[in-house]
């Protein structure tokens, strides 16, 4: 019991796996701009993934939690260090 409780605790939460795939999808242009509008058809894509097929409650909890340690968007950050700044963050939730 004490082996699957510690592989269940040390699982991403969903939250942080909707943060990484967020980032590998901007990655797909790493080099571009990155843009609000771009970023939220990202997390779309990355909440769709990893809690579309999951509750209601708990895909918009786990949504609300990634969107809400999103660092700001401003027009000087490419799509790929945005999504370095993403997998740091990702540890953290």
């Amino acid at each position: 019991m004490d082996k699957i409780l510690r592989q269940v605790q040390e699982q991403p939460s969903y939250a942080a796996q909707v943060l990484l795939v967020t980032a590998a999808v901007l990655r797909i242009q790493s080099e571009r701009a990155l843009h609000p509008r771009v970023l939220d058809i990202a997390l779309g894509f990355g909440a769709d993934a990893i809690v579309g097929e999951l509750p209601t409650a708990v895909a918009l909890d786990a949504t609300d939690r990634a969107r809400a340690v999103l660092p700001p968007v401003d027009d000087t950050v490419t799509h790929g260090e945005y999504a370095l700044r993403l997998d740091s963050i990702a540890k953290t939730v």
